[in-house]
């Protein structure tokens, strides 16, 4: 039985992962944390706000890009091996995890837990070297903390990787127009309030266009992929591992 605990309990993205924990016979959901929350019950759990009340094989977390390092430092002192939920992990922010979480235990970051986005970002990057232009367009529900989306983040990067490069001609007449620049992939950010995740990688050559997509119409997409991490982030060796593929096979 592995012990899980979550960080962020209380959030659309731990919600259906606490209760996909409780309802798995080999994982136990072991304790719930949010000091905003501090006190609720969920699925017989209390949440709490005390990390030395934390008891865990394995944490999962999912707070707010803005506390989610503090929160991690917390988690790399307690040895606990971590699957991260949390979106905004931008190469430089990569680097500065590796640095902080060291080598003692492993961290495995998700982008995206969806297996169909896993699968949208794979086939993505085995297309992108064979087409002369790519752009991402990602869409999310406008209360999203952070833009761009770390799914469209890792496949920008994946792409770049690969050689994929968005075609750089036109003159922005309105700054930002044009979306964000990572590795020379365009990036281009929606939030609209009916959404939930979205994302198109639109591959072009010369008289033909290649589009790969992926939506997500309930937070529960996610539930399956945050499974197999928790089972497999303990066999990773230490330090920090990108994506889901890492426990996937």
């Amino acid at each position: 039985m592995i012990r899980v605990a979550v960080s962020g309990a209380g959030g659309k993205l731990a919600n259906p992962i606490i209760s996909s924990v409780a309802a798995s016979e080999d994982l136990e959901l072991a304790a719930l944390y949010n000091p905003n929350r501090e006190g609720v019950e969920m699925h017989g759990v209390n949440v709490t706000g005390a990390p030395e009340d934390i008891e865990a094989d394995v944490m999962v977390e999912t707070a707010h890009p803005e506390v989610v390092f503090d929160n991690l430092a917390i988690w790399k002192e307690k040895g606990l091996a971590t699957v991260v939920g949390t979106s905004g992990f931008t190469p430089e922010r990569l680097i500065a995890l590796r640095e902080m979480w060291g080598k003692e235990s492993p961290c495995l970051v998700v982008p995206n837990f969806s297996v169909g986005a896993v699968l949208m970002m794979r086939f993505a990057v085995e297309a992108a070297s064979m087409f002369e232009a790519v752009e991402i367009v990602e869409r999310h529900h406008a209360t999203k903390p952070d833009a761009p989306s770390g799914t469209s983040l890792a496949t920008a990067m994946g792409i770049g990787g690969a050689g994929g490069r968005s075609v750089e001609s036109s003159e922005e007449l309105v700054k930002g127009a044009r979306g964000g620049d990572l590795d020379g992939v365009r990036i281009h950010s929606l939030r609209l309030p009916g959404l939930i995740a979205q994302q198109e990688v639109a591959l072009s050559n010369p008289g033909e266009v290649l589009s790969i997509e992926h939506l997500s119409t309930s937070y529960e997409s996610f539930a399956a992929g945050a499974l197999l991490a928790i089972r497999g982030v303990r066999d990773l060796a230490g330090g920090v591992h990108v994506g889901l593929p890492a426990v996937m096979g």
